[in-house]
């Protein structure tokens, strides 16, 4: 009897140690889920403040991070001085003003003035459309003989599409209205009809197609400057692509984000799939370091020797990020070791430290983090469950931990890759607006704009007025120097 009790306790142990990791494991779908549905929430660690805080670089004061200590707890009060207000900012000095004066109802007839009060408020006049009338005169030169005439007229200015109502400036705000202000045409054409003004939402989907063909050949010029670089970003978005071969429902297909780091050069690849053949396509001839999360089609790079795969760091502290909920102790140990290898960055970020000097710092300061942080999560593996949060949390990193620590051996590699999230944050804004591409061609010519626009956005370039000017020369411009249009070479050949 004594033995059966025991057979059976265990037994009760073991099924409860099941639901709890069942638990587990459904507290973080309900995590990922909401942050799905209402947005990622903040990764930013926050230590715990009673903790012994340490200088990790005691000499050059590079930065504060927190440790444990068993024997002493200190407790820091941190108090907020709240600084004076210093006012409101001042309007913008470019902006076109309309003075207008209000004199004093009293009558000041013969009194002196001494000085005058200026009150600036910003006001707003809605968006015009308007219409550009071109008058050619015509006229008819006989010829010396007098038996032939000849017809002289003046050329008209360069159009991006023939036989169009539309101008470049009305084509351009279109195009950015919709891929970087996120507005579907229909709402576009809503605001012109409050004006009076009807244009068929068809036919603007005709423009826009055409445009992109169009301008097809200033994105393969922008292929080739975003792939001829040592240091590439990579990551891939869903789409949701209407597919007439599937009645009823919509095909996934991919945006696959090509972000080239020195340059700060973006570009958005269409691909039907996620599979690893897309990104094999596009990095045929290329040489030099890729920066990927964990996934899987990546992996027939890593053996290649013109490719070096490194794995983003902002992946790996986002599971331990997660795991917090569920171990918050040990996930907590991991993530304050992960705050030093960014407070390295930082330091050599805001002392803009050459590639050279931010290898040497990585190399002194960050390397020995690193060793830090692969003991500990060794130690924490052998007692954390597998399924829990923190095991799987544990099991990514060490399995990626040798394309984890590539960053540290140039200066020029980024420790994580937010910069290609970020350029693809725009894409989920807008597929919330505009919900679906309609078709696979133009997913790929959405591609482009967005290739293009996120450049923009990157080299300070306002995109309604290079998308103006780029209209207007594109279709005279030689196809040998069609890179002078891109919006990265765009203040030096204007």
């Amino acid at each position: 009897m004594y033995g059966q009790a025991q057979i059976r306790i265990a037994e009760l142990e073991k099924r409860d140690e099941e639901k709890d990791i069942q638990i587990n494991l459904l507290k973080l779908q309900i995590v990922e889920l909401r942050k799905f549905i209402f947005g990622g929430s903040r990764e930013k660690f926050a230590p715990n403040t009673s903790n012994l805080q340490v200088d990790l670089f005691p000499q050059d004061k590079l930065a504060e991070v927190t440790v444990t200590s068993q024997q002493k707890t200190v407790t820091t009060k941190i108090t907020t001085v709240r600084p004076n207000h210093k006012g409101r900012n001042p309007l913008p000095s470019h902006l076109r003003r309309e003075e207008i004066i209000i004199a004093p109802t009293e009558d000041v007839t013969g009194l002196t003035p001494v000085g005058e009060e200026i009150t600036e408020v910003l006001e707003y006049k809605q968006g015009e459309l308007f219409v550009k009338k071109y008058v050619r005169p015509e006229y008819i030169k006989p010829t010396e003989e007098g038996t032939q005439a000849k017809r002289v007229i003046a050329a008209l200015p360069g159009m991006p599409i023939d036989k169009c109502i539309a101008g470049c400036s009305l084509l351009a705000y279109l195009m950015v209205s919709k891929f970087v202000d996120h507005l579907p045409i229909h709402r576009i054409l809503q605001i012109f009809q409050r004006q009076k003004v009807n244009v068929d939402a068809s036919t603007v989907c005709g423009w826009l197609k055409q445009l992109g063909n169009l301008i097809e050949p200033l994105y393969q010029a922008h292929r080739r400057e975003v792939l001829n670089t040592v240091s590439l970003g990579i990551d891939e978005t869903p789409l949701k692509v209407i597919d007439k071969s599937k009645k009823g429902t919509t095909h996934q297909g991919y945006y696959w984000v090509y972000y080239n780091t020195a340059n700060k050069l973006v570009m958005f690849d269409y691909q039907p799939g996620r599979n690893g053949q897309c990104p094999k396509d596009m990095l045929a001839g290329y040489k030099g370091h890729i920066h990927v999360d964990g996934y899987g089609a990546y992996t027939q790079f890593e053996n290649t020797d013109d490719i070096t795969v490194s794995n983003c760091w902002a992946h790996a502290r986002r599971k331990f990020i997660d795991a917090q909920s569920f171990d918050n102790e040990r996930a907590s140990e991991v993530l304050s070791l992960i705050a030093q290898l960014y407070a390295v960055e930082k330091y050599c970020r805001e002392n803009n430290f050459t590639t050279e000097q931010i290898k040497q710092q990585r190399q002194n300061q960050s390397v020995p983090v690193l060793t830090q942080i692969h003991e500990v999560i060794k130690t924490q593996l052998l007692t954390a469950l597998p399924s829990s949060p923190l095991g799987m949390a544990l099991q990514y990193t060490l399995k990626r931990w040798q394309k984890l620590n590539v960053y540290t051996q140039e200066g020029f590699l980024p420790i994580d890759n937010n910069l290609v999230e970020n350029s693809i944050r725009p894409i989920a804004i807008g597929r919330r607006n505009w919900l679906f591409a309609g078709s696979h061609e133009a997913a790929q010519r959405s591609a482009i704009l967005y290739s293009l626009f996120a450049t923009c956005k990157l080299h300070n370039i306002e995109p309604v007025q290079w998308l103006t000017e780029i209209l207007s020369k594109i279709k005279d411009h030689k196809i040998n120097k069609i890179h002078e249009l891109l919006p990265q070479n765009y203040n030096q050949v204007r």
